[in-house]
């Protein structure tokens, strides 16, 4: 990784609620609210921001864990933020806590760690997962 990446670094995205991105099973909508699965989704992609910048040309970031509480809901056209913080650095993983704001409620906390890997040692895991 690039120098520069640390501790209490932040990054922030922001969505509109849609409605694919209610709680459904198989095409059946459950709730007309924010799901758990989309939650997942802006987490991930609220920490994936912290590494972007640092990731040098032959490396990749990898999911390594998601923890979530998802404790209230959105509904269609609020927005949400989503705020994720480094807490913690080793030479191959980032973990952040991201927590997902509608307005002034925290409606879902969590964290994520990524690993950051070679994109060959990630091919080669690739390729090994097939066999």
């Amino acid at each position: 990784m690039k120098s520069g990446i640390s501790v209490g670094q932040k990054a922030v995205i922001q969505a509109e609620v849609t409605p694919d991105m209610y709680a459904q099973f198989e095409g059946e909508v459950i709730h007309p609210a924010y799901s758990t699965v989309s939650m997942v989704y802006h987490m991930e992609w609220a920490a994936r921001q912290l590494i972007l910048p640092y990731l040098e040309d032959e490396e990749e970031g990898i999911g390594g864990g998601v923890e979530v509480k998802h404790l209230g809901p959105a509904c269609s056209g609020q927005s949400i933020e989503v705020i994720a913080t480094i807490t913690e650095l080793t030479h191959k993983s980032v973990m952040s806590r991201v927590d997902v704001r509608r307005g002034t409620d925290i409606i879902g906390t969590g964290k994520v760690i990524q690993f950051i890997l070679s994109k060959k040692e990630i091919n080669n895991k690739l390729e090994r997962a097939k066999m």
